[in-house]
Formats: C-alpha cells, sequence, structure tokens
C-alpha cells in the first residue's frame, strides 16, 4: 500500500511531534528526580537539626525517668518477693515436707519394733514428746489461703458478668399467650 505524499507528510510531522513530546517528558521526569532528591536531603537536613534534637529532649525529660521508675519499683517488688518465697514459703514447705517425713520413719519404726516382738520400743516409740509448735502458717494455712482467694476471684468474676453491659443478653418481654383461647378452639372442634 502506498501512501499520498501529504499522508507522508502529516506522518512525518506527527513523528517528530511524538518524539519532542518524549523529549520534554523525559526532561521534566529528570527535573523531577533532581527536586525529589534535594527535597529528600533538606528533609533529612530538617529530621537531624529539628526534629532529632526535640525527639531525644522529650525521651529525657518524659521516657527515660518513667523507664527507670519503673525500673526500680519492679526491682523492688521483686525484692520483696524473693524475700517472702525465702523467709515464708519455704521453710513452710520445708516443715510440712519434715513432719511427714517425721512420721514415716515413727510408723516405720513402730511396725519394726512390732514385728521383732520388742513391744516396750514401739510404745516408747509412738508415746515420744510431741514436736515443738510451729510459727506461722502450715500447709493447711496455705491450702486455705490460696482457696480463699480463687473463691474471690470467681465471685468478682461473677459480680463482672452480672454488671457488664451486654446488649444480646437482654431479650423484650413477650405478651404471654393465654391457655383459655387454645383450649376453646380445641374444645369447640370436638362439637
Amino acid at each position: 500500500m502506498s501512501l499520498t505524499r501529504k499522508r507522508k507528510k502529516e506522518l512525518k510531522r506527527l513523528r517528530s511531534g511524538a518524539e519532542d513530546l518524549w523529549t520534554q517528558q523525559q526532561e521534566v521526569l529528570a527535573n523531577a528526580n533532581a527536586l525529589a532528591a534535594e527535597a529528600r536531603k533538606q528533609a533529612a537536613y530538617y529530621t537531624r537539626e529539628e526534629i532529632a534534637p526535640r525527639v531525644r529532649d522529650g525521651y529525657d525529660t518524659y521516657v527515660r525517668p518513667a523507664a527507670e521508675t519503673a525500673k526500680s519499683t519492679a526491682s523492688r517488688y521483686a525484692g520483696a518477693a524473693r524475700e517472702r518465697v525465702v523467709g515464708d514459703v519455704i521453710p513452710a514447705v520445708g516443715t510440712a515436707v519434715g513432719t511427714a517425713l517425721s512420721v514415716v520413719d515413727h510408723a516405720r519404726a513402730a511396725r519394726a519394733a512390732a514385728f521383732s516382738g520388742d513391744f516396750s520400743k514401739a510404745a516408747k516409740q509412738l508415746t515420744k514428746k510431741p514436736a515443738p509448735k510451729k510459727s506461722g502458717p502450715g500447709a493447711g494455712g496455705v491450702v486455705a489461703i490460696v482457696v480463699g482467694i480463687v473463691a474471690a476471684v470467681g465471685v468478682l468474676y461473677a459480680v463482672w458478668q452480672t454488671f457488664r453491659a451486654d446488649d444480646e443478653l437482654w431479650v423484650a418481654d413477650e405478651e404471654p399467650t393465654t391457655p383459655a383461647t387454645t383450649s376453646e378452639s380445641a374444645s369447640g372442634a370436638e362439637l
């Protein structure tokens, strides 16, 4: 297919216009990239000179003292908990285990004496003086405290469940159906 001269000239003009437009777009993109690079550089300067010092001052003024206070408070509570465990819990557990072991030892000794035929030794084993009174809560007291705490948590949970705002729990009242209307219709069907 051959084109007329006029069409060839128009196509050539269109092609040169498209090439000029492409060159202009490349220049615009290059200028936009240069402008974006300069904007990034200026933003970095602004961040380094203005924002970073403000953030650092805010951190030093507000966050660091609060963190140090929280750290010291946490270490103080941890120390108190450690003292309670070492001072109260471990001795109570040791006392309970020691008492259980001594009961087992006495039972073994009494059984061994009974089987060996030495009843006086067995009676002596059973009538030894009682162990000294212990101070502080025993194993039963610790169990009672734990049960009390669990019961208190259960009561608090029940109260919370009772008073929480839950729209799905509320059901609208419906009008009750009367049994007289249903029994009248059934008796009318029998006649």
